[in-house]
């Protein structure tokens, strides 16, 4: 078995993806320090897949611990990095601290392992902004960043891209996520944010379970069906088998250059009126909501063009609105039988 790292490994959308690499057959080393993330994650990646991952705490942006790990670790084949801090309010706040963590982690890995690693990096449709076109596609001009997050995740694929225009032996898909939402369907991982939810689906949850007070939708006077904001919301289980692919993509030598991007999503924009209606549907709960003004920095609308992803990774997007918000209901149940 090819054995793959996982950086943020007990986060979000990295637990989801050890499943699936479980489940696709590779061996797993996950490194994280449990900043953003619970260790108890690591007891339900092992209740899931049957098996106790490899686990290492570890601050990336400690060059020299970095470099003894991948001494240790020579055999393994492949890097899935998701380690960053990535609150966009908190950014704004601390900058320096998004931007010491979210490159000095990511070039500590590239140097410890000497450049000869496939790489499969997690990114974001925020390098986007609010699109000129809609959908848009990989080749869509990026716009100055809303916050020191979107501008740590637009410089790190230029940092990628330059390197690798000039390190052969370094070969990179970036993949661009746009909303990713839902739980495993087993219901022992899901998304945790710590402290009050920035994203809209678990707030909705932790509304609907009684954490929370009302819902504030913000902004109904946007040019979109409803008046609310538009986005492309994907699956998570969806998104971290996309990672598997592209992981095969690499190993398989077929990229068509050692430096690759791919939008992931389902290609069709939902309002937030219409997640508020389709939690409603699939789950049978009614939400209490208000409508408030627009934020400051929010995109109006958009969705991705993901026919690249579709034709290049042979990947697809399975799983529908409905399925993300029961998952997510069914996880938020879960956490409140069983708090971490």
């Amino acid at each position: 078995m090819a054995k793959i790292l996982v950086t943020g490994g007990t986060g979000f959308i990295g637990s989801h993806t050890v499943v699936e690499l479980h489940n696709a057959g590779y061996e797993v080393v996950i490194v994280d320090d449990l900043s953003n993330s619970n260790p108890k994650i690591l007891q339900q990646l092992e209740t899931i897949t049957g098996q106790q991952p490899e686990f290492v705490e570890l601050d990336l942006c400690d060059e020299a611990k970095v470099k003894a790990f991948a001494e240790q670790h020579s055999d393994i084949s492949g890097v899935i990095h998701f380690a960053a801090f990535k609150a966009v309010g908190e950014s704004v706040q601390k900058p320096l601290k998004y931007y010491r963590n979210n490159f000095y982690s990511l070039i500590n890995l590239i140097n410890a392992f000497n450049s000869e690693l496939n790489l499969v990096f997690s990114s974001s449709c925020t390098v986007y902004g609010q699109p000129d076109v809609l959908p848009v596609t990989e080749l869509a001009p990026t716009k100055k960043a809303e916050s020191p997050y979107g501008n740590t995740k637009q410089i790190a694929e230029e940092i990628l891209q330059e390197t690798c225009a000039v390190t052969p032996s370094l070969k990179v898909i970036s993949l661009r996520y746009f909303n990713p939402v839902g739980a495993h369907e087993s219901a022992l991982i899901g998304e945790l944010p710590i402290g009050v939810p920035q994203n809209l689906v678990p707030f909705i949850t932790q509304s609907a379970i009684g954490k929370r007070g009302p819902i504030t939708v913000h902004g109904n006077d946007y040019d979109t069906v409803d008046g609310s904001a538009v986005r492309d919301y994907i699956h998570v289980v969806d998104l971290a088998k996309a990672h598997v692919a592209a992981i095969r993509r690499l190993e398989a030598e077929k990229a068509a250059s050692n430096y690759e991007v791919f939008n992931l999503g389902t290609g069709t924009g939902t309002t937030v009126l219409q997640v508020i209606a389709a939690f409603e549907e699939s789950t049978g709960e009614k939400l209490n909501y208000t409508i408030g003004g627009r934020r400051d920095g929010d995109v109006e609308k958009v969705w991705g063009d993901v026919s690249k992803a579709s034709n290049e990774l042979g990947w697809t997007a399975e799983l529908g609105i409905a399925e993300m918000m029961s998952s997510a209901w069914n996880w938020e149940k879960y956490l409140r039988d069983n708090p971490f």
